[in-house]
């Protein structure tokens, strides 16, 4: 097995022991390179009681090389293309700066971030667009300019999307149930995405 499918089998195992609430992996296919992910709307935003499917697909040199992330059905986000559903996210943009779009190396892709670190980046992502550069120009519009059309439609979303709730998922009502709780408790260490696999190859390709 080589590094890329070990270390998303190392991801992957500690996300089944210790689940988070906010979302849900599993393998699709029993491809450990092509997850079938499940996202629960935030408690207290507008995605609140929502579940939204999607498919995240790894590259053969992961981590060194970001996913992709798309939503299963129609996603009606500034973030997300209309046209196959994927999410447009700096995390998600290859390593290294790129002087076209202004991102600088540390809004980007790094071998350091991880599967848990992404998808909380996308949950946040959803009642926080950014709205400079949308990848859905005319949610982008509708967000800045009619803030009350925009979340009328992104309820209906979350209506069609009840149907895709698992029958053994209690969906959460509280923020102190939900994945925020977590992000703030973390954030006081700055190690915990560390991928200290990720580091020792990153050494070991220094060496060479």
């Amino acid at each position: 097995m080589g590094s890329a499918a070990q270390t998303l089998q190392r991801q992957l195992k500690e996300l089944t022991k210790n689940p988070i609430p906010g979302f849900r992996v599993s393998l699709k296919d029993d491809n450990v390179f092509e997850w079938e992910v499940g996202i629960i709307g935030p408690p207290q935003t507008i995605y609140e009681g929502g579940y939204f499917t999607a498919t995240m697909k790894f590259p053969n040199d992961y981590p060194f090389n970001p996913p992709t992330f798309a939503f299963s059905d129609d996603f009606f986000h500034p973030n997300v293309y209309p046209s196959d559903h994927r999410i447009c996210i700096s995390i998600l943009h290859p390593p290294g700066d790129d002087p076209m779009s202004g991102e600088k190396a540390e809004e980007r892709w790094n071998p350091t971030q991880s599967v848990e670190s992404v998808l909380i980046s996308i949950i946040s992502l959803l009642s926080d667009p950014n709205c400079s550069s949308p990848a859905n120009v005319d949610a982008g519009v509708l967000y800045r300019k009619d803030r009350a059309k925009y979340d009328a439609k992104i309820k209906e979303q979350v209506e069609k999307s009840k149907k895709n709730i698992p029958a053994d998922l209690k969906i959460p009502t509280k923020t102190e149930d939900f994945v925020l709780k977590r992000i703030q408790e973390e954030e006081q260490d700055d190690d915990f995405w560390y991928d200290d696999e990720a580091d020792d190859i990153i050494r070991s390709r220094k060496r060479r």
